[in-house]
């Protein structure tokens, strides 16, 4: 184990940090297992060595009912990686991967598209409260097919990528599915909708519908994305919007 305490340990840790960043060329840090030491550690990491972004995993369990299914208020959960980023410095690059959005995700996939609309209207992980400092993701290492320990139901996948290609916060592309899976040339097109309108980490979000069989939101009033099997939404999507990008069970105008 490491003593993040000691101030020897934290001395040679930066001096590596910055040795990265200056010889080798990184310009970002991810901080893995980042409930197994305080914010305030971090914090002197990050200070010390003022990396470009900085990401930090912390993975707690979401609230469920008695039916096995997440909460809908999952506030509790998004606080902890609100907190963290506070402690750490809010106006810094710190950030955390939205492990709320991910949970509510995978459920809501399954049917419960009403899921991602919070009880205050808006989205309901980390992204509905300080989507700057939100990192989105569908799988990666650890939840996804290497460890398998939550993974996103693998027939939706692309759902999740609709979501949180279109939504605000950063998003994260897993390697595996890009590269693994043949999903490159899908995945590319959500990100070239993103890319093309701007749609960027405090993009303004408006939930149209949020129904067990249909998600409908609007992006900066520029882009509208629709998750679920319900086909005839024609009446819901303004004049004007074109589908840009479509696959199983979602479209993006």
């Amino acid at each position: 184990d490491i003593d993040h305490l000691n101030l020897r340990v934290q001395k040679e840790l930066v001096e590596w940090l910055n040795w990265l960043k200056a010889d080798i060329g990184f310009d970002g840090w991810r901080f893995d297992f980042a409930k197994g030491y305080s914010a305030d550690v971090a914090k002197i990491y990050i200070d010390r060595s003022e990396p470009s972004f900085a990401v930090a995993e912390i993975w707690t369990s979401l609230a469920y009912g008695g039916d096995g299914k997440p909460n809908l208020n999952q506030d509790q959960h998004r606080q902890e990686l609100v907190n963290w980023v506070d402690k750490v410095g809010g106006k810094g690059p710190a950030t955390t991967f939205d492990f709320t959005t991910k949970g509510i995700l995978n459920v809501a996939v399954e049917g419960e598209l009403w899921r991602l609309r919070g009880t205050d209207g808006k989205a309901p992980g980390m992204i509905g409260w300080w989507p700057a400092k939100a990192v989105t993701f569908v799988d990666n290492h650890d939840t996804g097919p290497t460890q398998h320990m939550w993974p996103f139901p693998s027939d939706r996948v692309m759902q999740g990528y609709a979501y949180i290609l279109t939504h605000p916060g950063t998003p994260c592309i897993f390697y595996d599915h890009f590269f693994d899976w043949g999903l490159k040339e899908e995945i590319d097109r959500l990100v070239s909708v993103r890319t093309r309108h701007g749609i960027h980490n405090e993009s303004k979000l408006q939930i149209i519908e949020a129904d067990a069989d249909l998600y409908l939101a609007e992006i900066d009033g520029k882009v509208i994305v629709k998750l679920g099997p319900r086909y005839d939404v024609g009446n819901l999507i303004p004049g004007g919007f074109k589908v840009a990008a479509h696959g199983n069970d979602y479209a993006v105008w």
